[in-house]
């Protein structure tokens, strides 16, 4: 690509050639939300010029509000307002579909070759570095989230009934709305949000789409637009959903995993860790669809691919669907890779239609206290029961075998020392993944 001079304005693109860079970015988008959301701002707002700052910053501050992966939600935004609907759609699915193909073979590897001595020692190794980042998201969220001692005691509450009473996180998120709700007529200033994505503003130059640029006739609100997408949306749900009930039922496996992940897809508030502990009492507990330490296995690869960390939903739809043979025995890797594109699709259909069903209305929301407040109050919840979480790992990776089984000194130095990393070395995700997953193949073959 030419670099632009100071004062170019781009050229306008054809939907073809975005599609090129959004086909980039579902592969080179590591680094979870933080480094996706960093290099779309490098590509777009001051390389490739096609947004200017406060467009691009404003259309994050929508999609922070949002349960969904924010990232992949900004992809589909920019795609929309540049190529309208069509343009969203082709932003969206490339920034998800190279993970799920990748996923889909590391989920066959896995279940294939995981019992040989080299991937058992891989995964020794990176299991309490996914404890340790389970518990530095626990640390980060808190930092933005718990601003006062009334964040705090939601924070608290949501743990102890998460850990104590084994409470359902919907009706944890649910509280936390009521609470965030009530709130905002009680005691406005404890859930005013501060600062935010959109308190810096820069300029690199003109922009395709600039600060004065006029909203496209297609991002203009109307009724009829909005009646659109919801039918569309939810049309396709229910014709998805109607196809697998008539072809297994609603009992089967595959139907009970598109209406699960529908209600996983609603409850993302604060990112994928937020949503695992549902997916776990959900995949885990009630379904079975895979183990615990699956689960534990599925986040570190999720950790490792591109795309929105979310996408570990493809995994425990892989194992799902191979493990409940849901096309018979002899049909194994397609049943896994079934599923796992179910469960892809009902968990990232919402995000689609809050886009293209809500762009036109982001001045309308945003900034009010009535529609922030209980997004603040959840997020706040969100950091205990991520917190929860981040225990669940550790019993699992320390006492592999249980409280009743011998302690695990080696996993536990593990987890200190990937957490030492983090917290004061500022270590990447990848490259600490890297280097425990080195140490713990290395205890295994010495072993």
């Amino acid at each position: 690509m030419k670099p632009l001079l100071p004062d170019e304005r781009p050229e306008p693109l054809s939907l073809g050639e975005a599609s090129r860079f959004w086909l980039k970015l579902g592969f080179i988008s590591f680094g979870g939300p933080a480094g996706q959301i960093a290099i779309m701002h490098n590509e777009l707002v001051e390389r490739r010029r096609w947004i200017s700052e406060q467009r691009f910053l404003h259309a994050l501050n929508y999609c922070m509000l949002l349960p969904g992966p924010e990232a992949q939600q900004l992809a589909t935004y920019i795609g929309w307002l540049m190529h309208r609907t069509w343009g969203g759609i082709v932003a969206g699915a490339l920034f998800v579909l190279p993970s799920l193909f990748i996923l889909i073979g590391l989920s066959w590897v896995y279940l294939r070759f995981g019992d040989v001595p080299v991937v058992a020692g891989l995964f020794y190794g990176i299991k309490p570095a996914v404890t340790a980042l389970v518990l530095h998201a626990a640390h980060r969220i808190g930092t933005r989230a718990l601003k006062s001692r009334w964040m705090w005691a939601i924070a608290a509450a949501a743990f102890a009934a998460i850990f104590a009473f084994n409470v359902p996180f919907p009706a944890i998120v649910a509280a936390a709305a009521v609470i965030g709700w009530v709130g905002a007529q009680r005691a406005p200033h404890v859930f005013t949000m501060g600062g935010g994505h959109g308190s810096v503003r820069a300029s690199y130059g003109p922009a395709l789409i600039d600060d004065d640029t006029p909203t496209p006739a297609h991002a203009r609100f109307s009724r009829a637009g909005l009646l659109r997408v919801l039918l569309a949306g939810l049309g396709l749900w229910a014709l998805a959903t109607a196809a697998l009930v008539a072809w297994q039922g609603w009992h089967s496996t595959l139907a009970q995993m598109g209406w699960f992940f529908t209600k996983a897809a609603l409850m993302t508030f604060g990112g994928a860790y937020a949503v695992l502990p549902y997916v776990y009492q959900g995949a885990v507990d009630n379904f079975q669809w895979l183990s615990a330490p699956q689960m534990i296995d599925g986040l570190a690869l999720g950790e490792t691919t591109p795309g929105p960390l979310i996408m570990v939903v493809a995994f425990v739809g892989f194992l799902g669907g191979w493990q409940q043979q849901v096309l018979g025995p002899e049909a194994l890797f397609a049943a896994g890779a079934l599923a796992a594109s179910v469960v892809t699709l009902f968990t990232f259909l919402p995000s689609f239609v809050f886009i293209l069903a809500g762009g036109s209305l982001v001045e309308a929301t945003h900034g009010k206290l009535g529609f922030t407040a209980p997004l603040t109050a959840i997020t706040a919840a969100v950091v205990g029961v991520i917190l929860n979480l981040a225990l669940f790992f550790a019993y699992h990776v320390w006492w592999p075998s249980g409280f009743g089984g011998q302690f695990d000194v080696a996993s536990a130095v593990i987890t200190a020392a990937a957490a030492l990393a983090l917290f004061r070395f500022k270590l990447g995700v990848l490259p600490l993944l890297g280097a425990c997953a080195a140490v713990g193949l290395t205890l295994t073959l010495l072993r």
